[in-house]
């Protein structure tokens, strides 16, 4: 883009290059935190998955016994005595940015007959909420980082415009600018002294 070469217009460049250089720090830090508190949340998936997991393993084998048990029928299923009621979330702000946070689920209250289930069932029920809450604890997480994410890559090419449009651009228009008013100078000088000759020779 074209610029003026004027000292008015040498000044507002001075002042935009100033301005960003202001908030290219500001940008910077928001970045590396947005990237901070992303590993971190990936982290915490990592940990939720691994509980998840054991718990999981702790039903496998029951599991497997109560499913291969003629005795008992599709209808009587342990998964059918544990069913998602509401999954309660808060606001949280990390970075200027609104995240959903993880606050509790809740869960239908099904009752039961003890007679027809197997020992185990209290046991499994719990591991199958524990299961269901990771469920929704890791969503929750996602869901986080998929925002930041959002605002991480609008604050990198924030970053990457300043860093490498903006702040070389006004310093290459106050380098011109400087060059062109100097130019002026050097030829008004160099007028002034043809003038003055001229006027020592008529004199």
């Amino acid at each position: 883009m074209a610029v003026k070469l004027t000292k008015n217009e040498q000044k507002k460049q001075k002042d935009s290059l100033k301005q960003f250089q202001r908030y290219l720090p500001t940008l910077q830090l928001k970045k590396q935190q947005l990237q901070s508190v992303i590993r971190q949340i990936e982290i915490q998936i990592e940990e939720y998955r691994l509980e998840q997991k054991k718990a999981i393993g702790t039903l496998q084998s029951w599991i497997s016994v109560f499913g291969e048990n003629p005795s008992f029928d599709t209808l009587h299923s342990i998964e059918k005595l544990v069913v998602v009621d509401t999954i309660r979330k808060g606001i949280g702000n990390i970075a200027g940015v609104k995240i959903p946070v993880f606050e509790e689920l809740t869960f239908e209250n099904i009752p039961y007959d003890l007679y027809e289930y197997p020992l185990w069932v209290d046991r499994g029920i719990v591991a199958l909420k524990d299961c269901a809450k990771f469920d929704a604890m890791i969503k929750t997480l996602e869901e986080q980082i998929s925002l930041l994410g959002k605002e991480l890559r609008t604050t990198t090419q924030r970053v990457n415009l300043f860093e490498k449009v903006k702040i070389p651009e006004a310093k290459e228009n106050i380098r011109r600018i400087g060059i062109y008013i100097g130019d002026q100078q050097t030829a008004a000088v160099v007028r002034g002294k043809i003038a003055k000759k001229k006027l020592v020779k008529e004199g």
